[in-house]
């Protein structure tokens, strides 16, 4: 007598999603190695101001996390993409899968990977001010940061993060379709950029910029990183779904 055992979907993405955080663990090396060098490349200062007189010179620095949280974008990108290439795909064979757990324990992976990466970007502001203090013995002044200021950042961070993550997973799901979009995207991001630079008024990348990042409505600002993060996973999965049926 056979007994068949039936898998929930929640069990099977709850087991896909440890599976990967334990396979992905070289992805948060790479974070770590990632905002070192972007700490490293801010220990000059992101930006200087000087004034002098007859008998005195001053000169400010500012340090900031933002140049570690440009990389860590870039890290969540890169590694929303390659989550979806074929080998990654075929370790989901290792368990009673379907395209939908497996995109699902995808998509909570990067979710971690947005709060680790938002987490230690902004702590590395703290790193930063350390090392400034200590080693290169600059004289720190600092502009208030409470709890307040501190929760906000997170939340800041990691809601871009999720978005550049939900970009770079719907992405990956193209080129999975076809490889023609390897080349294809970058040719329109640089086309983009020169039609910005033609066109007096700006054009695509400067309204999205400004429609994500210049807006000073917390509400606001989350729904629509949220709604546009959802919709692009969604997109990437149902393209996931239509590529594994056609092969």
């Amino acid at each position: 007598m056979m007994s068949l055992t039936t898998t929930s979907l929640a069990e099977t993405v709850k087991k896909q999603y440890f599976y990967k955080l334990k396979a992905n663990i070289d992805s948060f090396s790479s974070l770590v190695g990632i905002q070192i060098l972007a700490i490293l490349f801010s220990l000059g200062g992101i930006s200087s101001s000087g004034m002098g007189g007859s008998f005195v010179n001053v000169n400010v620095k500012y340090y900031s996390p933002d140049l570690v949280l440009v990389f860590t974008l870039i890290w969540s990108f890169i590694t929303a993409v390659t989550i979806t290439t074929r080998p990654y795909r075929n370790h989901d064979f290792s368990f009673v899968t379907s395209r939908l757990s497996s995109s699902l324990s995808n998509i909570l992976f990067l979710v971690t990977a947005s709060v680790l990466g938002s987490v230690t970007a902004l702590l590395s502001g703290n790193l930063l001010q350390m090392i400034s203090y200590l080693i290169l013995n600059e004289q720190l002044y600092n502009i208030g940061s409470g709890a307040e200021h501190m929760v906000l950042g997170f939340v800041v961070a990691f809601l871009y993060l999720m978005l550049i993550g939900a970009c770079g997973y719907l992405i990956g799901s193209l080129i999975q379709v076809s490889k023609l979009f390897v080349l294809l995207f970058p040719i329109l991001f640089i086309g983009l950029l020169f039609l910005e630079g033609v066109v007096t008024n700006g054009f695509i990348v400067s309204n999205v910029y400004k429609f994500y990042a210049m807006e000073s409505v917390l509400f606001l600002f989350v729904g629509k990183t949220v709604l546009t993060a959802v919709a692009l996973f969604i997109a990437a999965i149902s393209i996931l779904n239509r590529l594994e049926v056609r092969r």
